[in-house]
C-alpha cells in the first residue's frame, strides 16, 4: 500500500525534535505530530545536562553556539547534593571549572522548557526535511499492513512505515503498541512552580537536589533561571506516596512553610503561578525500547535518571539513535523488531550501566543514616564526587563502571 509517509515522529519535545534534527543532517523526510502548538510550557525541573550540549554538539557544534548565545538559556556550572542531615556535597560539572575563562561554553544550562523546546524544534525545522504538524493529538496508533496508521481527534489519518514514538509519560504508541503501564515502584509524580525572589542562590548557578528525611528517596529543588527567578518542586516515588498517602502540593508547601532553612529562603519569594503536578517513567528497570516497525525515545520508553530524575538528555539520546536506526531500516528494507533491536542495544550501552546506578543510588537514599554517611564521605572523595559529576556530564561512564577496581577506589578512596 501506499504510506503518507516513509517516518513519523510523534511528539515533538526533545526526543522528537533531535530524531527529526537527525534526520534532517541524514538527508531523510519525515511528518512531525504534536498535540500542543509551540511554544508551550512542560512540566519539569528545566535543567540541561552536560548530555544536552554533547549531543548537540555532536550533531553540529554550531548548535551549542546558538544556545549559549540565547539569554533565556541560564549557564550552569554544577550541582548540590544536600543529605537530609543538612550536609552539602557540591559537585561541579567540570572540577577545573573556577579556572574556566570568560569566554568557555558552559557545561550545562537552566531553561524554561517553553524556550529550550522551542529552541530545539525551530533548529529541526530549519532543516527543512519536517512536515510540522502542530495542535493535532494522535488518539489511536494501530497497527496496518506493513506500518501504522495513527488516527488524531480530529482530521484524516495518517500512515507510515516507522513510527517513532516521542509522545511522553502517557505515550499512546507505548501503551497501544509495547503494552506499557504504569509501575509505581518504577515511576514518580512530581510538582513544579516558579518563584522570584529566593534567597541565596548559587552565583555559578548549581542546582540545588534537597534529600529531606520526609521526602527519601525523592528531593526537593530548587534550579536558578535567568532573571532571577527559580524553578522548585519536589518528587517522590508514586508507590512511595500511595503508602504514606500524600499530597504533594500540601507536603511542598509545609516545606517551604516550615523547614527552618527553607523557611529564611522564601520568606520575600514570590510564586508565578499555581503549582503543577507531571509523572516521570523511571529508567530503573530495563525495557523494551522497540518492537516491530516502532522506536520509542525518551520518556515514552522510561529513559528518566531514577536518582538525579534526568530526562531531557536522555531523550536527546534515543532520539539521536532512533533517527539513524529509522535510517538503517530504510536502507535494508528491514524494519522487524529483530533488526531494530539494535537500537535497544545502542541505546542500553550508552545508558544502561549510568541507569542502573542511578537505581542504586535511589534506593541508598531510602536509608537517611546510610545516606548522610555517603554524602560526608564523598565531600572527602574525589572518586566519587567526580562518578556523580560525570552522571552529569562524561557519556561514556561504561568503561570505568566495568572494572572491579573502580569500586575499590569509590569504598576506599580517601583523598
Amino acid at each position: 500500500m501506499a504510506f503518507d509517509t516513509d517516518i513519523i515522529i510523534l511528539g515533538a519535545g526533545p526526543g522528537g525534535a533531535t530524531a527529526s534534527l537527525v534526520l534532517g543532517k541524514l538527508g531523510y523526510r519525515c511528518i512531525l505530530l504534536d498535540k500542543a502548538s509551540f511554544p508551550r510550557d512542560k512540566i519539569c525541573g528545566d535543567a540541561l545536562s552536560g548530555k544536552v550540549v554533547d549531543t548537540l554538539k555532536k550533531i553540529d557544534p554550531a548548535l551549542v553556539d546558538r544556545l549559549a548565545l540565547d539569554d533565556r538559556h541560564l549557564p550552569c556550572w554544577g550541582v548540590q547534593f544536600i543529605s537530609p542531615a543538612g550536609d552539602v556535597l557540591e559537585v561541579p560539572f567540570r572540577l577545573d571549572y573556577q579556572q574556566r575563562v570568560a569566554s568557555e561554553r558552559a557545561p550545562g544550562y537552566i531553561a524554561k522548557r517553553q524556550d529550550f523546546d522551542h529552541f530545539l524544534l525551530n533548529e529541526a525545522l530549519a532543516q527543512g526535511n519536517a512536515d510540522f504538524r502542530s495542535g493535532l493529538s494522535v488518539r489511536q496508533v494501530e497497527r496496518i499492513d506493513g506500518g501504522f496508521r495513527l488516527n488524531p481527534s480530529q482530521g484524516p489519518s495518517l500512515t507510515c512505515r516507522l513510527l517513532i514514538a516521542a509522545d511522553g509519560a502517557h505515550s499512546v504508541a507505548a501503551k497501544a503498541l509495547a503494552g506499557r503501564e504504569l509501575e509505581p515502584a518504577h515511576h514518580s509524580a512530581a510538582v513544579r512552580g516558579y518563584y522570584t525572589g529566593v534567597a541565596d542562590l548559587h552565583p555559578d548557578h548549581f542546582i540545588e537536589l534537597h534529600y529531606l528525611r520526609d521526602l527519601v528517596p525523592g528531593y526537593f529543588w530548587i534550579f536558578p533561571l535567568p532573571g532571577g527567578r527559580a524553578n522548585v518542586g519536589l518528587g517522590l516515588r508514586s508507590d512511595v506516596i500511595a503508602k504514606r498517602r500524600l499530597d504533594l502540593k500540601k507536603v511542598f508547601h509545609e516545606t517551604i512553610e516550615n523547614h527552618p532553612v527553607f523557611r529564611k529562603r522564601f520568606a520575600h519569594a514570590e510564586p508565578e503561578g499555581p503549582l503543577r503536578g507531571f509523572g516521570l517513567p523511571l529508567g530503573s528497570r530495563k525495557r523494551p525500547l522497540s518492537g516491530d516497525g516502532y522506536l520509542l525515545v525518551g520518556d515514552a520508553a522510561s529513559l528518566i535518571d531514577p536518582f538525579t530524575g534526568e530526562g531531557i538528555g536522555n531523550a536527546m539520546i534515543s532520539g539521536s539513535w532512533a533517527a539513524k536506526q529509522a535510517v538503517a531500516a530504510l536502507e535494508t528494507g528491514r524494519s522487524d523488531a529483530a533488526f531494530l533491536q539494535a537500537y535497544d542495544q545502542n541505546v542500553y550501552r550508552q545508558l544502561g550501566d549510568e541507569l542502573m546506578l542511578s537505581y542504586q543510588l535511589q534506593r541508598l537514599a531510602t536509608y537517611p543514616r546510610l545516606f548522610n554517611f555517603v554524602v560526608r564521605k564523598a565531600s572527602r572523595n574525589p572518586v566519587l564526587k567526580e562518578t556523580i559529576s560525570c552522571m552529569f556530564e562524561d557519556l561514556d561512564m561504561r568503561e570505568r563502571l566495568r572494572k572491579p577496581g573502580f569500586y575499590l577506589k569509590l569504598l576506599f578512596a580517601r583523598s
